[in-house]
């Protein structure tokens, strides 16, 4: 599922644009492509989402492509193992098939210059909290070789499908 955006009505007063609301409900990765330049902050905002299997969720950034290397980042939750990634911003420690994810997950701009991006967040597991922690933690780092135009949501091992949810994003 791919969602390309045109930038129209991206002001530069800061206002958050939304892009569309996709279903995360089959494939292996939800997109959103056409992100314009001048972005600082992304937020991924998550709504029952849920896999098909136990890959943890990861979101990949791109600019052209969607790098899949070199990112610093980690995850935390109560009751479960910590866990960290350096093909994506991880977003959990451990993932339950058929879990319902929903939260915010922010990947922001930390250096223009030098194309460098961090993420933070929160999602809350609503179906088996009591074993796989209730709310998971994460943030991380990657520094890209151009201007972000893309982010990817897929899973550590880019096999377990997307089977419940949606997906959005607002830029700024």
């Amino acid at each position: 599922m791919t969602m390309v955006l045109d930038g129209s009505g991206l002001t530069t007063t800061g206002v958050p644009n939304s892009g569309t609301a996709q279903a995360s409900t089959s494939g292996t990765a939800i997109t959103f492509t056409g992100i314009p330049s001048g972005i600082k902050k992304i937020t991924v905002m998550f709504q029952a989402v849920s896999t098909s299997s136990t890959s943890q969720m990861q979101i990949q950034i791109g600019s052209g492509s969607y790098a899949n290397t070199g990112y610093s980042s980690g995850a935390f939750s109560p009751n479960t193992s910590n866990a960290n990634s350096s093909t994506g911003f991880i977003l959990m420690s451990s993932n339950t098939a058929s879990g319902n994810y929903s939260g915010n997950i922010q990947i922001s701009l930390l250096n223009s210059s030098t194309n460098i991006w961090v993420s933070s967040g929160l999602l809350g597991e609503g179906t088996n909290a009591g074993s796989n922690g209730g709310c998971h933690m994460s943030g991380g780092s990657k520094t890209l070789s151009g201007i972000l135009d893309r982010i990817q949501i897929t899973t550590v091992n880019g096999t377990d499908t997307f089977d419940n949810g949606s997906i959005n994003i607002l830029y700024e």
